[in-house]
């Protein structure tokens, strides 16, 4: 294709978008906390075009969930789907579909003794990974990690520690859940420095957790987030999950890896985990799996799964439509090649943004690989104040320039573009941003 993007034929929000939000500010919950009035009326190919015409480069990729966009061959897929099933319940039948996509799934998991548990979502997924892991074990405690996002259910909600909004006002909470520090080394919760510090992080977990007040041999899993999402794309050192991993072992600990937002080959890998080199026991999948249609997997080690019938269940779990979506997406990743292309573009973006952080004050710290890059805005560099607001900010001029971007964390910019977005496209985006930036520095310096 060559068509030039972005294309912004009204400043938004329009006149559309408006009259829209008076309704929806009239009958949707005000629950939902929204980066910008857009008002998407289509998506085209990986173009995002909104209710007043304008079309846009899309930088957040309908939030992770569309890692190849709209793809052709995948709305093809949903039509021949619908066209024979759309419903039966795979809690009291069978899809033919199910067992499809697990043999798919299994092909891109590091562990291939591999059973699946399907819902609908991220949250149900680690829901289910929850009450596994007890039901596995028989062990009441799990360790999640401060700054984590596994969904907003009351035990992925409980999980959960990465703004408190998501908790206020729903307490008590699920019991039995210990919150560790997590290897966010640009603002080490120790206050150490890698690599000095020996990742002194898994070492506050076992001699200031585990052998001061959670009996180990009480402690089901591990639940993390290889990469973590809504906490600010926050990557930890390299030899980080390994030292984990040993801790876990020597107790019999399970590991429980969220790939919701990092998975399906965001990274430049299938898995996040595998930038890693570690097995978790068990995975859980959803958003980007099945191109944005509701999907969630659960998928254990088969000796783990191995609760009886009726311990776990739910009605539209593994929808026959999302299950063909998610075959196809799968196999458009393969097909194109997308895994290899991220990792090759990954590295230019990430060493543009690298490039911004030397000439831009405020951009503090640039962290990721493939196409899940998080961009840290802060005041100062020495002091490495958020800068919150000025994330807000950018975000919504950018949006009217006609690029599409959110944040994460506290002052952390995602950059998380669908796998196959043209390379001119991504320039062009980078320089929307740089522009943005630019006169953000100035205003503020």
């Amino acid at each position: 294709m060559n068509e030039e993007l972005p294309r912004i034929v009204v400043t938004p929000p329009g006149p559309k978008a408006l009259e829209l939000l008076k309704e929806d500010e009239k009958y949707v919950s005000p629950s939902y906390a929204r980066f910008y009035p857009l008002f998407v009326d289509r998506v085209e190919g990986t173009k995002v075009i909104d209710v007043d015409g304008n079309e846009y480069i899309d930088f957040n990729s309908g939030l992770l969930c569309l890692n190849i966009g709209r793809h052709p061959e995948v709305v093809k897929a949903i039509e021949r789907q619908a066209n024979k099933l759309l419903h039966y319940s795979i809690t009291d039948f069978y899809y033919k579909e199910v067992i499809e996509l697990s043999k798919t799934v299994s092909e891109i998991l590091p562990f291939k003794d591999v059973k699946f548990h399907f819902g609908n979502s991220g949250t149900e997924a680690n829901e289910a990974a929850l009450k596994l892991v007890r039901y596995y074990t028989g062990r009441p405690y799990i360790l999640s990690f401060i700054g984590s996002f596994h969904g907003r259910t009351y035990g992925s909600m409980s999980l959960t520690a990465s703004k408190p909004v998501h908790r206020k006002r729903f307490g008590p909470l699920l019991p039995g859940i210990v919150h560790v520090p997590y290897a966010y080394c640009y603002r080490c919760p120790l206050g150490m420095s890698y690599p000095d510090c020996g990742v002194a992080c898994v070492d506050f977990i076992k001699e200031w957790v585990l052998e001061k007040y959670v009996p180990p041999d009480e402690v089901a899993a591990f639940f993390f987030e290889p990469v973590q999402g809504e906490g600010g794309f926050v990557w930890p050192p390299a030899d980080y999950f390994k030292k984990l991993k040993k801790l876990a072992d020597e107790y019999g600990i399970l590991m429980v890896d969220d790939e919701v937002q990092a998975g399906i080959g965001r990274t430049g890998e299938w898995l996040a985990i595998n930038h890693f080199d570690i097995k978790p026991d068990i995975i859980t999948l959803a958003k980007a799996i099945a191109s944005g249609l509701p999907l969630g997997l659960t998928a254990a080690r088969a000796k783990i799964m191995n609760w009886e019938k009726g311990a776990h269940a739910t009605t539209f779990g593994g929808n026959p439509v999302a299950c063909a979506a998610a075959i196809t997406t799968i196999n458009v990743i393969k097909k194109e090649n997308l895994l290899e292309r991220v990792k090759r573009v990954g590295e230019r973006l990430l060493k543009r943004f690298e490039e911004m952080k030397e000439e831009y004050e405020i951009i503090g710290d640039v962290r990721g690989k493939g196409f899940m890059i998080g961009i840290e805005l802060v005041k100062n560099k020495k002091t490495k104040e958020y800068a919150t607001r000025e994330a807000n900010e950018l975000i919504v001029r950018c949006w009217k320039r006609g690029l599409l971007l959110i944040t994460a964390g506290r002052s952390v910019i995602r950059i998380a573009p669908p796998l196959n977005l043209e390379e001119k496209h991504i320039d062009k985006g980078i320089s929307i941003f740089e522009e943005e930036i630019k006169k953000l520095v100035h205003e503020i310096y």
